[in-house]
């Protein structure tokens, strides 16, 4: 690469026609060993919900399998939705594997729901814990928590009761902040934290919130200057062709999603293509997502990616492999997104 910078990758746990969770998981957890010996810095998981595609509904159940089957790569949530959670189950959870993992597990929260309004009703049904409003106490709630000295509850009619994550904490998963808008940026600002941008979810807005981040940021007791690193998908092969079939089935889905129509699991390859060159269900959006995902051969993407860290002023960029299967590869395996990781970081 012309520039230097670190990657890392993030999983929403793709489920492919045939196949159960069980393979799919299987897949996942494979690539997360081969981007720990790789030398990927992270390894992330997503929580969405009711998905027929997306597997990774338990991000803190995935992180600790990553965890057991890695040596050196930092595991974690792109992330945990909090209004779905009691924060303080998130920190027991979250305390339990920095245990399991010392030094190696990330926290990523976000504010959005991860699924649709029905699931999200049921997923906060719990009452306040699913108050949107109260996200940024909440957020502050689990950084106390998750610390040794642990959070206080001051009582109205006086006294106060200590509560903590573990019952005796020697280290603190590092908290970031997710987020595509203006709200998740300045939060992450004001409170002193690391800040993600979901450009794989939605590019608009990007210059803007790094901005405002950066120009709010407040130091912190963890973090004096501001932190930042960026989302992107991407699909690396041996050719330009290879590539954007790979992509196609990612790419119908996006169309799917955007359209309202009903989900499915994802496409293989030779489905997609055969669906696409009758339906053209992905037809009007493949221009812009070739624009705005890095898709190729392997050195073609590899600079495109550093050029465009460079020109955000990031040393990480987080990779969402969205390379689909073929017909014939395996069920428990992810023959194109390690591909992609591999021709990544050659």
């Amino acid at each position: 690469m012309s520039v230097s910078i670190a990657l890392s990758v993030l999983d929403l746990v793709p489920v492919r026609t045939g196949q159960t969770s069980a393979q799919a998981m299987a897949a996942s957890l494979d690539l997360a060993r081969r981007a720990d010996d790789l030398g990927y810095r992270r390894y992330w998981f997503a929580e969405h919900h009711n998905m027929p595609a997306v597997a990774s509904t338990v991000p803190p159940v995935l992180v600790s399998a990553a965890a057991a089957r890695t040596n050196r790569i930092r595991v974690g949530s792109g992330g945990v939705m909090l209004p779905n959670h009691a924060p303080l189950i998130v920190a027991e959870q979250f305390a339990a594997l920095e245990a399991l993992a010392p030094g190696r597990i990330d926290l990523g929260l976000g504010r959005a729901p991860g699924s649709d309004p029905v699931i999200t009703q049921l997923l906060r049904q719990s009452g306040t814990t699913g108050d949107v409003d109260r996200f940024p106490d909440n957020v502050r709630d689990i950084a106390s928590l998750l610390t040794a000295e642990g959070a206080t509850v001051r009582f109205t009619s006086g006294g106060t009761y200590d509560v903590h994550a573990t019952p005796a904490a020697v280290g603190t998963p590092e908290l970031w902040l997710l987020g595509s808008s203006d709200y998740s940026a300045q939060l992450a600002a004001a409170l002193g934290l690391p800040y993600v941008f979901a450009n794989h979810f939605s590019g608009d807005g990007l210059e803007r919130a790094l901005d405002l981040y950066r120009s709010q940021f407040q130091p912190s007791e963890t973090l004096d200057a501001p932190h930042t690193f960026l989302t992107a998908n991407a699909v690396a092969a041996a050719s330009d062709d290879e590539a954007d079939s790979r992509m196609l089935p990612q790419a119908r889905m996006m169309a799917r999603l955007r359209g309202n129509r009903p989900l499915v699991p994802l496409e293989t390859v030779e489905q997609a293509a055969a669906a696409e060159a009758s339906d053209g269900l992905a037809g009007p959006m493949l221009d812009g997502i070739r624009r705005r995902w890095f898709i190729g051969t392997g050195p073609d993407v590899r600079d495109r990616v550093a050029r465009f860290a460079a020109a955000h002023g990031v040393d990480e960029v987080m990779i969402s492999p969205v390379a689909a299967a073929r017909d014939t590869e395996p069920l428990d395996a992810a023959s194109g997104r390690i591909q992609t990781l591999e021709l990544l970081a050659a």
